[in-house]
C-alpha cells in the first residue's frame, strides 16, 4: 500500500513535470522561425478622366515630361510615409508592413502622364521624343519636384494625404532650355482610416487633384 504522504509527493512531482514540459514546449515554439507578415502593396488605382477643354487635343503642342524629382522626400523609395504633426511634424516615418508597388516618384510621373495626355501628347524625357517633336519648333519641357508626399496625422484618429509639388515649364531651344513659368501646387485629401490603406487612398486622391490643377495651369500657358 502507498501511504497518503507518498501519494501526495508523487502527485506533486507529476504536476511539476507537466509544468516543466509545457514551459519547454513554449520555449521551443518561440525559438522556431516566425512566418513573416505579408506586405501590402498599393498603387494609385485608375485615373479619373478630365473634362474636355475648349481647345481640342489635336491642336495642342506635345509636352515633354522629365523624370519627377524628389526635393524633400526620399527619391527612390517605395515606402509609404506619414508624419505625426501632434508629436514631431519634421519626422518622416515609413509604414513597415505596406509599400507602393513602385518608387513613389515613378507612380506620380505615371499618373501625371496618364492625366495630362488626355488633352495633349505627353512623352517622357527618355522616351525617344525626337521623332514626335520633329515638326515642333520649340517643344515644351515640364519638370516636377515633389516637396512633400506623406500622410499627416493631426491627431491619432485624424489624418490627410499631402502632395506638395513645384512645376517648372520651359521651352527647348537650339541654345538650351528657356524658362517660361513656375507654379507650386499643394493638395490635401482626407484619409478615411488611420493606416497605410487610408494613406494610399488619400495620397492617390491628392495626386489626382494636383494633376487636374496642373492641366488647367498648362492650358493657361497655352500648352
Amino acid at each position: 500500500m502507498i501511504s497518503t504522504s507518498l501519494r501526495r509527493r508523487l502527485h506533486g512531482a507529476g504536476r511539476a513535470a507537466l509544468v516543466v514540459t509545457a514551459v519547454a514546449v513554449l520555449a521551443a515554439c518561440s525559438a522556431l522561425p516566425q512566418k513573416p507578415q505579408p506586405v501590402a502593396r498599393y498603387d494609385f488605382g485608375p485615373a479619373q478622366a478630365l473634362a474636355a477643354p475648349a481647345t481640342s487635343a489635336a491642336t495642342t503642342e506635345p509636352l515633354v515630361l522629365a523624370d519627377v524629382r524628389a526635393a524633400g522626400v526620399p527619391d527612390a523609395s517605395a515606402s509609404i510615409y506619414y508624419r505625426l504633426a501632434y508629436a514631431d511634424a519634421r519626422e518622416l516615418r515609413p509604414y513597415t508592413q505596406a509599400s507602393w508597388v513602385l518608387p513613389a516618384m515613378q507612380l506620380i510621373q505615371q499618373r501625371m502622364r496618364d492625366v495630362l495626355s488626355g488633352q495633349r501628347a505627353v512623352v517622357l524625357d527618355d522616351d525617344g521624343a525626337t521623332p514626335l517633336l520633329r515638326n515642333t519648333a520649340y517643344p515644351a519641357m515640364l519638370r516636377l519636384e515633389v516637396v512633400d508626399f506623406s500622410q499627416v496625422f493631426d491627431s491619432a484618429q485624424s489624418s490627410h494625404g499631402v502632395l506638395r509639388m513645384r512645376a517648372t515649364l520651359s521651352e527647348i531651344t537650339p541654345k538650351g532650355e528657356r524658362w517660361l513659368a513656375q507654379q507650386v501646387f499643394d493638395a490635401r485629401q482626407p484619409a478615411t482610416s488611420a493606416d497605410a490603406a487610408g494613406a494610399a487612398a488619400s495620397l492617390a486622391a491628392a495626386t489626382d487633384q494636383v494633376a487636374q490643377q496642373l492641366d488647367t495651369w498648362l492650358r493657361q500657358q497655352n500648352r
